[in-house]
């Protein structure tokens, strides 16, 4: 899902980029927390990322682009419906956005006690209030979720259906590779969708309240 307006005045134009870019960064650094801590387990596309890492070098902020970037141009050669400007933002800085995090070393290590836990769900929140923030931007859909909702349309199946299909076979190849699957990986989607669900319809509604005039919502 995606948000616009009818008109964009140069006020709702830097409110609305403001909080892309702000949704991005947190993004970012939410997944370096989880990284930290990815004995746990992580979501399936930083499964994959890491595992890409790890087996064959580059940081996993650079695979975050190569992998959003490949979901772009597959997604681009089947229907150019999902991707925009958005898009392209999203799949070039939430990477570098993460390894600056992880550049700056300020992030506590991996305790291996009960702290990771909450350090780890302390991750989970800041990402799914960082996807509201910057989906409530209105600006574009990320390429993972422009790719699921490509699949769907083409596949006719339900976008929750395709969603784990896509994510599966992620996780499958992540795993093969060694990457990080852990018990926790397979709580993220419980925990993620509601925080996300519930940010965004907190995020839009600021926006509204921010916004000269109130955003529509449309499928993207």
């Amino acid at each position: 899902m995606a948000l616009s307006t009818n008109s964009d005045t140069l006020r709702n134009w830097v409110i609305r980029y403001t909080f892309f870019f702000l949704g991005l960064i947190l993004f970012g650094l939410g997944i370096a927390i989880s990284v930290k801590v990815r004995h746990l387990g992580l979501h399936p596309w930083d499964v994959l990322n890491v595992a890409f890492s790890d087996k064959f070098g580059l940081s996993i902020g650079t695979w975050s682009v190569i992998v959003g970037m490949v979901l772009i141009l597959i997604s681009l050669f089947i229907s150019r419906k999902y991707i925009n400007i958005g898009t392209f933002l999203n799949a070039l800085l939430i990477g570098p956005f993460m390894d600056f995090f992880l550049w700056l070393d300020i992030l506590p290590e991996a305790s291996h006690t009960w702290f990771d836990y909450v350090w780890l769900l302390l991750a989970i929140l800041i990402i799914g209030m960082a996807g509201g923030l910057y989906v409530a931007g209105g600006i574009g859909a990320g390429p993972r979720d422009g790719f699921m909702l490509t699949i769907s349309d083409r596949t006719k199946l339900s976008v929750s259906k395709a969603r784990i299909a896509v994510e599966s076979m992620v996780l499958v190849i992540g795993f093969l590779l060694g990457g990080p699957v852990h018990v926790v990986t397979f709580l993220y989607t419980f925990i993620l969708s509601p925080v996300f669900q519930v940010s965004l319809n907190v995020f839009v509604k600021l926006r509204e309240a921010l916004s000269e005039e109130k955003p529509e919502k449309v499928n993207v």
